[in-house]
């Protein structure tokens, strides 16, 4: 079989062919591709993602040729632009056919005969089950589901020849040795460590003996590199038992120091280096970095040019800028030449690259995604209530077939919902999860709920206006410009700003420099800046004579930024002090008075700052640190300490009340989505507990020299538990750490874990806004599926905060039943693994629990009875009325005409994407959005069929219709019915003109519900949706009033 796979246009193609070398080449078929290695197949598009590429691919069939290959986004689904051909590379190591599998696993049953007998015969039951029980599994997955992942440690078993990666090389290679001691010193230790796994691994019946060989030895792949030409650098004359060189060549060559922003020393040193005849070339990350080193050292009176050819030699005394990577500069004495990289001028740590991010919206309705909505699930339909969906049936109504939305209510009830009409139905979501009460059809208990909860909604609005119209009448502290303190202190910073982080700066100091009182929501991930725009802030009050509280959810993150502000402000006359338990009472005490006179000007502290005692002089700002850590009676005192001052709020993953709130407008919010530079994104495993992989994680890790979190969330077992942790690793220092110990022994234990002298710190949650420490890069957490989401993020975020690879294991235990919720929670946070993702994870758990309560505990039983997603619905409805916008929700528009609407199962198979199409169908609002959902179509699934079509069009109708008071649009007996709005402000003068344009064949019938009749001919009804389309555009012109465009914006 060949290893790959290339596609090119015009080609003939066999489709069915295809989908089986995809999935023998290690492809999962799936009906929407959205990650690498899947594959979809729909019709005559075809759909995949190869490991190797950066998007997916999707080829397009004119019956069995291909007639176009486009890339496209996985998120959108969206084409990107067209290729010519598609090299396809198995999605795996290995591939494996039918026969092949079948040998390996004749060969693994014979040598689990003899190993598992032998176990059996020396009592050893535990590992005899555990090794029968593997075997079983593999067989299960290689047989039953074709799959290969995880089942390279078996490869001998399936190919009697491997090679190395050094036996693909070709003769005339070079391989290339950095430091060749340092590199036989690792393999030598990885060698170790990999035979003493596999060794206990095969003790504790994990693995057969058949797998002990899996790796080379690092002596076969020196021999192994021998055969071609070895190459080694290193910094120290040293010999290697293993590897000796035929020649050496010494280069003396010295690091240039960073410059730290201080360029007029770069440029004595370069009129140094120019007399001693040295070239000198700087090296950017981009082209534009490089030109404008070479304006500012032309501006410096030093010839400098910038190179295109980055392999052209430097003259004696030649000065050049390129564009490329380096981390650090050199200077090379023998060669006469220096290498600066753009970090050591600007930086000790500079930003490669920068990348323009998309933001969020900050407005508008958050969910309308439809696609997670399963057949059993709850749903809210806003004019019948509460009821279980039961999928999409075609039915005949009137001689048309149409899509219809089945919603089954109580004692048997059955509700149809059009599929151009489900802009009113939404997933049920509660607190949660808890089942609610299923509503009757017909009767008016579902009309009493939503009366109470509107009554509820209007008073929550008031609130929420009332607070906002305080805080914008209220005139606040308006700070004065940047002083020449400030711009220094700034210029201190000594790393590179990324561009949300200015955004952020420049956002937070356009609101102090306001009469508005600021309450600006910062939101970015552990380790993105927040703290550097909380200090900019601080010291921006401090300079204008006002005190600053930062407040922080547990001790040690008090003690951390203390320790950080009085580092960053040392230079400079500010007063900072510490408030919390680590404090001695003679030092609160003086903390205390000294505030209250005015002496300090900033302080950090947990909730001790919220107590009576604490009173200060001039408070101008509140720095809200971790914001979803504090309690409801916490909130409410700072609530208290609010109302005329400065709020600026810092968080990773917002609670979903505060991110619901911003997004509604009532609060301001700036992003931080991007990433430092050299941050990786956190390896994230979710899997059933297991000793030995917990082991060889911690195991892996302390070989690296770093360190563990091991999160074990019970205080009263917590030291029985790591003396287990201990017994799996024996050589580690292990120590625990909770909550409830006395502060000086917690600080203690911190203290040394920061100082390196523990290497594996069991812990409870005490450690999720805990100490910044890059030298812990693996994080274990017990019992995963008992934490939060957002709670699994910031425990997450203890690791990862260096240039290192980090990893964060999520164990669940073995046979153990995980509730829906826990297994959606555990799936996010597995999927969510980029840099910044903070946002998405609250929104993520948005979805899962809903918002909480926007004001308190007694919101919660209200959005319980209607769910969430109407609730936010009346709430964004009721503030907007307040804001004074034109609202209109006492009519829905209903489109009834006997055409075939519907999606064919044929077009779309999968019911969930079937359901979101009908979902973004039925919220068509104008021309654009119809078109767009064409192109969407056309890209996805190939030539719209006519049905499709047709639903198409009367979702475009019925969004025109509405904006003309019409309440429904129907078809019987050869007249076509507009039934309008009896509340229209309508242009009456018109009605005349109207119904004159239709030569008597129209009428104006008056009563309860007014309506214009117009009779049809046979002829005429074969184009029913076109006639009833000019209907409604003569309606518009003639009778609609001006407040047409403010009825639109309030339609949503």
């Amino acid at each position: 079989m060949c290893i790959r796979d290339s596609i090119h246009t015009a080609q003939k193609l066999d489709v069915d062919e295809l989908r089986q070398k995809l999935s023998d080449l290690g492809y999962d078929k799936v009906d929407n591709v959205e990650e690498p290695g899947q594959f979809a197949v729909r019709g005559g598009i075809i759909d995949i993602y190869p490991l190797t590429e950066e998007c997916p691919y999707r080829i397009d069939m004119w019956d069995d040729e291909v007639d176009t290959i486009k890339t496209f986004d996985a998120e959108s689904q969206r084409s990107i632009e067209t290729v010519d051909a598609l090299v396809i590379y198995p999605a795996g190591e290995m591939v494996l056919s039918k026969d092949r599998i079948a040998r390996g696993i004749r060969r693994i049953e014979a040598e689990l005969k003899t190993y598992a007998k032998k176990l059996k015969e020396s009592f050893h039951t535990e590992a005899y089950a555990r090794i029968k029980r593997e075997v079983a599994e593999l067989k299960e997955q290689l047989v039953e589901f074709s799959a290969v992942c995880g089942v390279d440690s078996y490869v001998d078993y399936f190919y009697s020849d491997t090679v190395s990666l050094i036996d693909c090389l070709p003769d005339d290679s070079y391989v290339l040795i950095d430091e060749t001691r340092k590199v036989t010193d690792r393999a030598v230790t990885d060698e170790k460590g990999f035979v003493s796994s596999m060794t206990h691994r095969l003790e504790g019946g994990y693995v057969l003996p058949g797998q002990m060989n899996v790796m080379y030895s690092y002596d076969d792949v020196i021999d192994k590199a021998k055969r071609y030409h070895v190459v080694g650098f290193d910094a120290f004359e040293g010999s290697d038992d293993r590897i000796s060189y035929a020649h050496r060549t010494e280069i003396r060559c010295r690091e240039v120091h960073s410059y730290r922003n201080n360029f007029d020393t770069l440029v004595a040193d370069i009129r140094s280096w120019k007399k001693e005849k040295y070239s000198v070339l700087f090296v950017s990350p981009s082209s534009v970095g490089a030109k404008r080193m070479v304006d500012n050292l032309m501006d410096a009176d030093i010839i400098c040019h910038y190179m295109n050819d980055a392999d052209k030699m430097l003259k004696p005394r030649e000065v050049a800028a390129v564009a490329g990577r380096l981390r650090s500069g050199f200077m090379i004495q023998d060669m006469h030449m220096v290498l600066v990289s753009e970090g050591d001028v600007f930086s000790s740590k500079s930003s490669s690259g920068k990348r323009t991010q998309k933001k969020l919206p900050y407005s508008g309705e958050i969910i309308k995604s439809f696609s997670d909505v399963s057949v059993g699930d709850y749903v809210v339909h806003e004019k019948y209530g509460i009821g279980v969906y039961k999928g999409i049936e075609k039915i005949e109504s009137g001689g048309a077939l149409k899509d219809y939305l089945v919603i089954e209510y109580a004692e048997g009830g059955k509700l149809y919902v059009l599929a151009s009409e489900t802009d009113r139905i939404q997933k049920y979501r509660s607190k949660e999860g808890r089942p609610p009460k299923i509503n009757r059809l017909g009767g008016n208990e579902w009309q009493k709920v939503r009366n109470r909860v509107k009554g509820h909604v209007n008073e929550v609005a008031e609130h929420l206006v009332k607070l906002y119209a305080e805080r914008q009448s209220k005139e606040g502290y308006a700070y004065s410009p940047d002083s020449e303190w400030q711009k220094e202190f700034e210029e201190t910073f000594p790393y590179k700003e990324t561009d949300d982080q200015l955004r952020a700066i420049v956002d937070v100091k356009t609101d102090m420099e306001s009469n508005r009182i600021m309450d600006r929501l910062v939101c970015g991930d552990v380790g993105f800046g927040k703290t550097e725009v909380a200090i900019r802030a601080a010291f921006k009050a401090v300079g204008d004579s006002r005190q600053v509280a930062y407040l922080v959810p547990t001790t040690i993150l008090a003690e951390q930024h203390y320790e950080t502000f009085t580092e960053r402000m040392k230079d400079y006359p500010v007063v900072i002090r510490l408030l919390c338990r680590f404090c001695t009472q003679k030092e609160i005490k003086n903390t205390l008075r000294e505030l209250k006179e005015g002496k300090v000007d900033i302080v950090i502290g947990t909730h001790r700052l919220l107590s009576k005692d604490v009173e200060f002089k001039n408070l101008g700002l509140l720095i809200i640190d971790e914001e979803q850590r504090f309690g409801v009676n916490h909130k409410e005192k700072i609530k208290e300490m609010k109302t005329n001052v400065d709020v600026l709020t810092l968080t990773a993953t917002p609670i979903p009340r505060t991110l619901h709130m911003s997004l509604v407008g009532i609060r301001d919010m700036s992003l931080l989505e991007e990433a430092p530079v050299d941050r990786r994104p956190i390896q994230t495993y979710v899997m059933e507990y297991d000793k030995e992989l917990a082991r060889e994680a911690i195991a892996r890790e302390l070989s690296r020299q770093g360190q563990v979190y091991y999160v074990y969330n019970r205080v009263n077992d917590i030291e029985q538990f790591t003396a287990e942790v201990q017994k799996l690793v024996p050589n580690a220092n292990v120590e625990f750490a909770h909550g409830q110990m006395d502060g000086r022994t917690l600080e203690d234990i911190m203290y040394r874990f920061n100082k390196k002298e523990i290497d594996v710190l069991v812990c409870t949650t005490i450690i999720e806004t805990g100490l910044d420490i890059p030298n812990a890069n693996t994080i274990i957490i017990h019992d995963a599926n008992n934490f939060g989401l957002a709670q699994l993020y910031q425990l997450r975020g203890r690791v990862g905060r260096s240039d290192r690879s980090a990893f964060a294991f999520m164990f669940y235990r073995r046979n153990k039943m995980i509730s829906e919720v826990a297994e959606k929670r555990l799936r996010a946070i597995k999927e969510y693994t980029d840099l910044g993702s903070g946002v998405k994870i609250s929104k993520a758990d948005l979805n899962i629990r809903g918002a909480g309560s926007v004001l308190g505990e007694n919101q919660s039983g209200n959005y319980e009875v209607v769910g969430y997603d109407l609730y936010c619905k009346m709430l964004n409805d009721a503030v907007r009325e307040l804001r004074g916008d034109t609202v209109f929700h006492d009519y829905e528009t209903e489109v009834d005409l006997p055409i075939d609407s519907f999606i064919p199962e044929t077009y779309v198979k999968n019911d969930f994407i079937k359901l979101e199409l009908c979902k973004r169908i039925s919220l068509i609002k104008n021309e654009d959005e119809y078109n767009d959902i064409i192109d969407e179509l056309i890209d996805r699934f190939g030539d719209i069929p006519d049905e499709t079509m047709n639903l198409l069009d009367e979702a475009l109708l019925r969004a025109r219709a509405y904006v003309c008071y019409i309440t429904r649009i129907w078809y019987r007996d050869g007249v076509l019915r507009f039934t309008m709005y009896n509340k229209a402000n309508i242009n009456v003068d018109g009605i005349d003109a109207l119904v004159n344009n239709y030569m008597g064949r129209m009428k104006f019938l008056m009563g309860t519900n007014p309506e214009f009749v117009l009779k049809f001919s046979k002829e005429e009804r074969r184009d029913i949706l076109r006639q009833a389309e000019f209907v409604v555009a003569d309606i518009s012109q003639l009778l609609i009033t001006s407040d047409k465009e403010t009825k639109i914006g309030g339609t949503d």
